[in-house]
């Protein structure tokens, strides 16, 4: 808080005599000895601030105001740090239509006493973002994340300390009304993997047969984990900018994605554009239905459907190729047969990765049963 919007007016013990008029002393609130932000709430910014109130003997009231500053009243904590045993805490007023409160203070005696007062603080937060850099074999990144620090919360902040959930902290000073970008998080030499991916729910299966060139979704896979050296912590999602060095001491912008909230042991997954160098077609070379139930009119009332796909991949590129492969499923189904190894990662989902050849096409089929389809 201002230290100007914040008085403690302290009270001496009363004495009942008709010839002793009770004593007010004001005295002013230090200003803040550490301040500490953490901002690895997604909504929501704490504040704690510590400073050191001079107390006499008896209830000591303290007036803490916020005028003009995005404080959630019932947020508010104070908390004794150096005698909680015997300075007390012992009644809170929050006087009427005012942006403040008043706490009463027992202290057994006379004395300096540090205290922690805390709340949630609006329109104070941060926005992550990446800076990410290739080579031009495409196999290592580097990685900077940064930052931007914003602060419309109606105070300023003198060498507070600030935190997220990850990465060193920091401090700063940051006035209200200040965006500040600050570098948070690097590291260099970075494993990824660049994977194409066809989703056959989304995307044509007969290619040739579209108005206009069909690409296949690219992406560089960055694994979260320590082998990769990362792995202490999850990586906030946010805006991610991707580069390429070009062998000539210069960068290409690739373009830019949002990177999604990667836990640890997960794949951050950074989309760079669609290339027409792998081209995948797709067909349905077989259906047939097994296992038909009628009813007493011979009329089908059940079946199971057995599917046979096949799918083309050519790579027109240099490099192999790592090509991903959904196929969206429903029902109650089961994969019957395959010509290359597959994975199951939830029911409504097929799974094959396949590594194509520079120049080379490949050929996967397999054959799923669907049971229990209503006619």
């Amino acid at each position: 808080m201002k230290p100007a919007n914040i008085l403690i007016l302290s009270l001496t013990m009363l004495l009942i005599s008709t010839a002793t008029p009770a004593r007010t002393k004001l005295v002013a609130l230090p200003d803040r000895e550490t301040t500490h932000i953490r901002l690895d709430h997604p909504r929501y910014t704490l504040v704690e601030e510590e400073r050191t109130l001079t107390l006499h003997k008896g209830i000591n009231k303290i007036d803490f105001s916020w005028k003009g500053v995005h404080i959630d009243m019932d947020s508010i904590r104070l908390r004794i740090l150096q005698h909680p045993d015997s300075t007390q805490l012992i009644n809170v007023n929050y006087p009427p239509a005012a942006q403040a409160l008043v706490w009463d203070i027992y202290s057994p005696e006379g004395r300096q006493e540090k205290i922690r007062i805390s709340y949630l603080l609006s329109n104070i937060d941060r926005v992550i973002t990446y800076e990410a850099a290739t080579g031009k074999d495409e196999t290592r990144l580097d990685l900077s994340s940064y930052m931007v620090l914003r602060n419309f919360s109606g105070e300023s902040f003198k060498e507070a300390g600030f935190s997220l959930d990850y990465g060193k902290g920091f401090t700063r000073s940051i006035a209200d009304g200040e965006t500040k970008r600050l570098l948070f998080f690097n590291r260099n030499d970075l494993a990824i993997t660049k994977t194409f991916t066809f989703d056959a729910g989304k995307q044509p299966w007969e290619p040739e047969k579209q108005h206009s060139n069909v690409g296949i979704p690219v992406h560089y896979e960055l694994g979260n984990n320590t082998a990769n050296k990362l792995g202490l912590h999850a990586l906030w999602g946010g805006k991610v900018r991707i580069y390429q060095n070009d062998g000539r001491s210069s960068s290409i912008f690739l373009g830019e994605d949002m990177a999604e909230f990667t836990p640890v042991d997960e794949n951050m997954r950074l989309y760079i554009g669609d290339s027409r160098d792998v081209v995948v077609t797709q067909q349905k070379i077989r259906q047939e239905q097994k296992n038909v139930r009628r009813n007493r009119k011979n009329r089908i009332i059940l079946h199971d459907l057995e599917e046979t796909m096949r799918v083309e991949i050519e790579n027109f590129k240099d490099r192999p190729a790592e090509l991903h492969i959904i196929e969206p499923m429903t029902g109650e189904w089961s994969l019957l047969e395959s010509t290359h190894p597959h994975k199951r990662e939830h029911a409504g989902e097929l799974n094959f990765t396949l590594h194509v050849p520079a120049g080379e096409k490949l050929v996967l089929e397999y054959r799923t049963v669907t049971r229990n389809i209503r006619s």
